[in-house]
């Protein structure tokens, strides 16, 4: 990992480097840091700019309650620490993804603003953490019954072409996971520790080395299981998803305070599986704002699951990001021109060739280079151009024709082929 200055610097702001009990100074925490930021924005500085020999000069007049200049000169001053740190985590296959990379999750930034984490730990197909899905959630204890509907609904929703978004944990989650990997689906899960272990285990390795998997924390990669990160990481679940389904929920616990978070701030569908369980919470969830789903897995439809209801969607506002690496080549700047008001019952092709001095095709094709240099699905490519469904489909078929794009398969994706 060559980590850009912005990228060494938020690291050595925001995380840990050893046991937390050890490590001697407490790194900002989500709002710290995005208070920090902000007043970084406003001297006119960025992160790399800390990396500076007289970074204690930068900083003076920085008042805030609990960020002091001591603080940050102190959490600056573990570079050593830093470079072990990386250097392991590179040999166990692990990125660092940063709020100003191009990888980082959208839906994080849109939904969580400034408490979006700063970091993210990965391991895998880092390109799938836009692609969105239906998070599965559920009890560790759950029964055999809700294990069962748990395994075939991740089968169902990898043959549908559906992420499985969910935590890791035994149980629900996990066999939720493994269900659709084993079926050649994507997966994302959101690890709330021990994301180095998880990285080399066997369970993960088929799917991880396919591309097909991917693994993240917002914390410490080797820290150990804390009560309060498996409860804080329940929001990045939902935020990374597109729907949501709770399988079975005790009367306390991760699954019911993430699922009642997720109706409060209504980030996205939540359905709930029917349970033969008394002293469940679903019903709890249903009266909250929870929906039913079907109870028998034949006759779930995978599609309806992501119809956007009452809930109100947040990507399309996503908020910039305070810093861009700021020496890193960032890609020229522009907004997609609005297209005519053509007359009615025209195909997209007859668009065009109504108003051929607006070549959309071409911008097209110039962020498809960029977006995707890497397999990325067709649902990613929509949010990230706002584009609707019919065009973008169209116009992947005449790239896909033209040999402009690679078509995959097992999950489908698209690759942009650069001409030599």
């Amino acid at each position: 990992m060559n980590l850009l200055p912005a990228a060494q610097a938020t690291l050595l702001l925001t995380s840990y480097f050893g046991n937390a009990n050890t490590d001697g100074i407490k790194p900002l925490t989500n709002s710290e840091w995005g208070r920090f930021a902000l007043w970084l924005r406003t001297k006119g500085l960025t992160p790399a700019d800390l990396l500076a020999p007289d970074v204690a000069s930068l900083i003076h007049g920085l008042q805030d309650k609990s960020i002091s200049a001591e603080r940050i000169l102190a959490l600056l001053g573990r570079g050593h620490s830093l470079a072990l740190a990386v250097e392991k985590w590179q040999r166990a296959g692990l990125w660092i993804v940063t709020r100003s990379d191009r990888d980082y999750p959208h839906r994080l930034k849109s939904r969580l603003k400034n408490d979006s984490p700063p970091v993210l730990f990965v391991c895998g197909n880092k390109g799938l953490l836009n692609s969105g899905g239906l998070a599965v959630v559920g009890s560790r204890n759950a029964d055999n019954e809700d294990l069962h509907f748990s395994q075939e609904l991740g089968e169902k929703a990898a043959a549908e072409g559906k992420s499985v978004v969910s935590g890791g944990a035994r149980g629900v989650d996990e066999t939720a996971m493994l269900g659709a990997m084993h079926q050649g689906g994507t997966v994302i899960g959101v690890m709330a520790d021990s994301l180095l272990k998880a990285a080399t285990s066997a369970k993960w390795r088929k799917g991880l080395m396919e591309g097909n998997v991917v693994l993240v924390s917002p914390y410490y990669p080797e820290a150990v299981f804390n009560a309060g990160n498996a409860m804080g990481r329940n929001k990045y679940i939902y935020c990374l998803a597109d729907s949501a389904l709770v399988v079975h929920s005790g009367q306390k616990g991760g699954t019911l305070s993430g699922a009642e978070e997720n109706l409060k701030k209504q980030w996205v569908p939540l359905w709930v599986k029917p349970s033969r369980d008394n002293q469940s919470a679903n019903s709890d969830l249903v009266a909250k704002g929870g929906r039913w789903c079907a109870s028998e897995i034949q006759v779930l439809d995978i599609a309806e699951l992501f119809v956007p209801g009452n809930f109100t969607e947040g990507v399309n506002g996503e908020q910039a990001e305070m810093f861009a690496a700021s020496d890193e080549p960032q890609p020229e700047a522009f907004e997609y021109p609005r297209r005519p008001q053509a007359p009615p019952g025209l195909s997209l092709r007859e668009e065009v060739a109504v108003y051929p001095q607006a070549d959309f095709y071409q911008i097209f094709l110039r962020e498809l280079s960029r977006l995707a240099a890497e397999p990325v699905t067709a649902e990613y490519l929509i949010e990230a151009m706002s584009l609707n469904k019919s065009q973008m489909n169209d116009w992947l078929k005449r790239a896909e024709d033209e040999g402009s794009v690679k078509k995959l398969t097992k999950p489908m994706r698209y690759q942009f082929v650069h001409s030599h």
